[in-house]
This record gives structure tokens, C-alpha cells and sequence, in this order.
């Protein structure tokens, strides 16, 4: 008849001495079932841990996601709260009856003072290159003509570029001296 062995349990026998004195003894002591169950018990913790870490790091892509959503399709809110402005002053020079020329001008004008107030708020800055080296970053050569001025130099802006921040969002149309024949 075989012999009945003690149920394996995750709690120290009594003979086993305290924590920290002889533990390199304790664990040669113990049988290899009672070593099995710390171990699975470990790795089950250790399991969990990592599962807790996954959900955690996927939460935080979701709302990563979520905020860059949200940042594509709101992100020029602001820029177009400060153009209401802009828009309110031209319907109210549309809706001025018996205005005359001069009272319009005046009026253009300063929805065009509200529009670069915006623009410089906004970090938008106009390129207008007259005078200076043809830059093929933030310049875009419409023709190139004869001058007197150093060749590759703008000499006339047909429309002017802007660029926000640092970037170009549209490049200054200009005209470019042309070099002059030997």
C-alpha cells in the first residue's frame, strides 16, 4: 500500500527557520511540490501584473487617439472664433445702406487691421521678398525678367506667401531679375 503524502501548502513548516537566517537551506528543505506552488503562485502574479500593464498601456493608446482626434478636429477653433470678428465687419459694411466710397474704405480697412491682428496672434507671417536673394523654399518664380538688380533677385511680388510659424503655407509668386547676357 503506498504512503500518503501530506497535502503541499504555501506556509513555512514549523521547523523552518525565520526569514533572512538559512533561507538557501529552507528552499533545499522544502519538497519540490511545496517549491512548484510558490513558483505557480509567483508566476500567477506576476501573470496578473503583466495583464493590468497590457490593459493599462492600451487605455493609454485609445486616449492618445482620442486627444489626437480630437486635436484634428477642433485644433482651429480658436483661429476661427477670431475670424468671426473679421466676418461680422465685412456683413455690416454689406448691410451699410447709402454708405459712401470713402466710409467703405475706412470701413476695409479695418476688418484688414482685424484680419492681421489675427494673423499675428495666430503666428502667421507674410512673406513679401522684394529686394531680396530668390529663396525656391518660400518663393515660387512666375518669370524671370531683365533688371538692373543682381540676378536671382526679386524684383516684384505678384502675390505675397505666408508661412505659419516656421512653416510655409503658401509661397510669394514673384518675378525674378534675370541674369544679364555676357
Amino acid at each position: 500500500m503506498p504512503q500518503e503524502r501530506p497535502e503541499p501548502t504555501s506556509e513555512p513548516t514549523p521547523s523552518a527557520p525565520p526569514a533572512g537566517e538559512g533561507a538557501p537551506e529552507r528552499a533545499s528543505a522544502a519538497t519540490p511540490e511545496v517549491q512548484l506552488r510558490e513558483a505557480e503562485l509567483r508566476a500567477a502574479e506576476h501573470h496578473d501584473a503583466w495583464l493590468r500593464a497590457k490593459a493599462e498601456a492600451e487605455n493609454i493608446r485609445k486616449r492618445a487617439q482620442e486627444d489626437i482626434a480630437k486635436a484634428h478636429r477642433y485644433g482651429v477653433e480658436r483661429f476661427a472664433s477670431e475670424l468671426l470678428a473679421v466676418k461680422d465687419s465685412l456683413e455690416a459694411a454689406l448691410a451699410a445702406e447709402n454708405a459712401t466710397a470713402e466710409a467703405l474704405r475706412s470701413g476695409v480697412e479695418l476688418t484688414l487691421r482685424q484680419l492681421e491682428a489675427v494673423f499675428e496672434r495666430q503666428a502667421i507671417g507674410e512673406i513679401n521678398p522684394v529686394g531680396q536673394k530668390f529663396d525656391p523654399h518660400q518663393h515660387q518664380a512666375i518669370s524671370m525678367l531683365p533688371s538692373e538688380r543682381e540676378p536671382n533677385t526679386v524684383i516684384n511680388v505678384l502675390q505675397k506667401g505666408y508661412r505659419l510659424n516656421d512653416r510655409v503655407i503658401r509661397p510669394a509668386l514673384v518675378t525674378v531679375a534675370k541674369p544679364r547676357d555676357a
